[in-house]
């Protein structure tokens, strides 16, 4: 049976058959799995929300086309916000949440293998340490968040994350928090 990303896949044509090819050309540009990560980790569901707090400074015009690619895709679908009639909200499609476990081994591989800053590192290490078990729990958990389903388990993933990095970020000297993760800090607080 054929995915719903897959048919609209398909649509676009495609360079070959090769599944890592097919998923670089959907998820490979410079801007997806950021906008992906920003959604998924910091529950950012509208346009202005990831715009203004990008710590990677997204220009408005590049995330517009990146969220209407990741709606095309099927990656993200788009609702009406009942609070507000110009305001849409994106959320997560069972295809996006289960780029978790990729996530987690991107996350684990940079903070391996790249100069990451500790606050910036702190969720993709957890992630990395909790292994299959506990990204099953988060996209569980996600699931809920954009899907509507059933909760299954009572603790919060995202909460426990999003914890640990305001921890990070408290513990470290001001001196080495960069610019754009102390406005990243200032905007989740004000958030939170």
């Amino acid at each position: 049976m054929q995915s719903v990303l897959s048919r609209r896949f398909c649509m676009r044509g495609n360079r070959s058959g090769c599944p890592i090819n097919m998923t670089m050309e959907i998820i490979g540009d410079r801007w997806s799995l950021v906008v992906l990560r920003d959604i998924m980790f910091g529950n950012r569901r509208h346009f202005r929300e990831l715009l203004e707090n990008s710590m990677e400074g997204i220009a408005s015009n590049v995330l517009a086309a990146r969220m209407k690619r990741l709606v095309e895709v099927g990656l993200l679908s788009r609702s009406d916000d009942a609070s507000h009639k110009q305001k849409v909200i994106y959320s997560l499609t069972e295809p996006a949440i289960q780029l978790v476990p990729v996530m987690a081994v991107i996350g684990g591989w940079g903070c391996r293998h790249l100069p990451a800053t500790r606050e910036l590192s702190v969720r993709a290490q957890l992630l990395e340490e909790g292994g299959p078990e506990l990204w099953e729990e988060f996209m569980d958990e996600l699931r809920v968040l954009h899907l509507g389903a059933q909760p299954k388990n009572e603790a919060s993933v995202l909460q426990k994350l999003t914890r640990a990095y305001q921890a990070a970020v408290e513990s470290a000297p001001v001196a080495s928090l960069s610019e754009q993760s102390v406005k990243h800090h200032r905007n989740e607080e004000r958030q939170g």
